[in-house]
């Protein structure tokens, strides 16, 4: 399966792939994703590996329990779903820079 294969050369790109990763993380925690909902009422941020690290709500929704719910459930599934095409949009990168697997 492996024959005429260098596998030094072999070695060297899964170094290289390791790398790119762990710097792919690094750069994903440092990354700031935001959605609003209800005009701007609910707004939730969170970080490149998906963690909930601000949440704003305005406080008429204070008294409207069911509208806030139903507000912050839109919000943080809209803020979920950039953090995930973020992150396929960087495996993609990575896959591409090795032999184009992700192109």
């Amino acid at each position: 399966m492996f024959e005429g294969m260098d596998m030094e050369k072999m070695a060297q790109m899964l170094q290289k792939a390791q790398e790119s990763a762990q710097k792919l993380q690094e750069e994903s925690k440092s990354k700031t994703f935001s959605a609003k909902s209800g005009g701007g009422m609910v707004k939730v941020s969170a970080n490149g590996e998906g963690e909930i690290i601000d949440l704003e709500i305005d406080d008429s929704l204070l008294e409207d329990k069911d509208s806030m719910q139903i507000l912050l459930i839109s919000a943080i599934n809209d803020v979920l779903k950039m953090v995930e095409e973020d992150k396929k949009l960087m495996a993609s990168k990575m896959l591409g820079g090795f032999g184009g697997f992700g192109s």
